[in-house]
């Protein structure tokens, strides 16, 4: 049996981050530098004792993307740069963006970092991870009267 996580208020948290926060200081090309949120969904398999992480990073490489390992924290991050040229009534228009990411996934205990692997094609990251086993059940220790 697998699981599937999802992130039901992404598109909510988008739009209220977007209309209320506000923007950066402006970078030296002249445009607005601000905060992405990546979709990422979680995908558990049980049959084969791992999880997916999958995270969405349309136009980005493998060389505009990190992965860090602290503390049992996988943290993804980069940073994005569009920009487009066209002439529109006889001017030329250049726009140009650029947004820094990153997300956090709190990793299970005893996973080790040679266990993770990552690959990225079409601006798909997928992380993938061992799960680890049930935990251990409480032990009761009994409380003497004398060491």
């Amino acid at each position: 049996m697998s699981v599937y996580h999802y992130e039901p208020f992404y598109n909510f948290d988008r739009f209220f981050t977007e209309v209320f926060s506000r923007l950066g200081d402006s970078n030296a090309e002249g445009s607005v530098v601000k905060s992405v949120k990546p979709r990422m969904d979680l995908h558990e398999n049980a049959e084969k004792n791992v999880v997916t992480a999958t995270f969405e990073l349309p136009g980005l490489t493998k060389d505009g993307v990190q992965i860090d390992l602290h503390d049992n924290r996988l943290t993804v991050s980069g940073e994005t740069k569009t920009s487009e040229e066209r002439e529109e009534r006889g001017y030329a228009v250049r726009e140009r963006s650029s947004g820094k990411f990153f997300r956090t996934l709190q990793l299970p205990a005893g996973v080790k970092e040679e266990e993770i692997k990552a690959s990225m094609e079409n601006g798909v990251l997928t992380v993938t991870f061992p799960k680890t086993g049930k935990e251990a059940e409480r032990k009761k220790i009994a409380i003497s009267s004398r060491l």
